[in-house]
This record gives structure tokens, sequence and C-alpha cells, in this order.
């Protein structure tokens, strides 16, 4: 299989965006996209089941999100679960595609890029170099 990196989030994420997530998570009551990304939790369970972070590693510019892209199809290797699905299927170790989650996870553990365990697509930098500082740079087209 000929297959490239493809980040499909960006690795930063500023924390007035993050603080928008959790108010998302916390106080919006608009459910439309449940079906589609967390349809048998509660919003107010992605943060304690660890889908959703207070503070991420996003705004330290340090964890990504990603899958694999295969180049001879020009298309991204079924991982079993929608990218951003929040629940048992985006689990790493669930059964349905283990073994093309297994090839990206081992990808990027040979890389010093640590997983999570709820998230197929989320990797941490082993050796962050900012650690406990979370940035707060603006990100838009102009940008």
């Amino acid at each position: 299989m000929n297959c490239r990196y493809r980040a499909t989030d960006l690795a930063y994420r500023p924390v007035n965006a993050v603080k928008h997530f959790i108010r998302w998570g916390i106080e919006d009551t608009d459910i439309r996209m449940k079906p589609y990304f967390y349809p048998d939790l509660a919003k107010q369970e992605l943060f304690s089941r660890g889908y959703i972070a207070g503070k991420s590693g996003h705004s330290r510019g340090s964890t990504v999100d990603l899958t694999l892209f295969d180049m001879k199809t020009g298309k991204e290797l079924d991982m079993g679960s929608p990218f951003d699905w929040f629940g048992e299927r985006s689990h790493p170790g669930f059964k349905e595609q283990y073994q093309n989650r297994m090839l990206l996870r081992n990808a990027m553990l040979r890389n010093s890029f640590l997983p999570i365990d709820c998230q197929w697509r989320h990797f941490t930098l082993e050796k962050e170099p900012y650690p406990n500082v979370y940035f707060n740079f603006p990100v838009s087209s102009k940008s």
C-alpha cells in the first residue's frame, strides 16, 4: 500500500477556539450533529470520557488529529469510524479497521508521537517544546 500522512485537522487550535468548544459542549442546546458524531452520548459526557479536554494539547501546537491517505485510490483509508466520531468506534482498539488504525498508530509512535486511548486519530508529540503553554494566536484565512 502506498500511503502518506495527510493532516485532516490543524495541529494548532487557539485557546479561544477551545473555550468556544467547551461552551458548545456545556451550554449550547443545539444537537443537530449528534447523530453524526456522538449518537450514544450526551454532550456533557464528551468531557468526562476524554473526547474533549478543557485544556487542549492542540493549543500547545504539539497535537495533531490525522489519518492516512491512499495515494493509489486518492482516498482516505477506512478507519472504521468517521473522522470526528466520539464513542467506542473511535477507540484505537475497536475491531473495525483495526489494521489500518495500527498502521497509523505505529507510524506515529515511531516518530515520537503518543496516542490517547479514546481516539484513533489523536497524537501528541512526546517531547513537546511548550508542554505548559497554551497559545492564543488568532487563526484566519488572512494570516
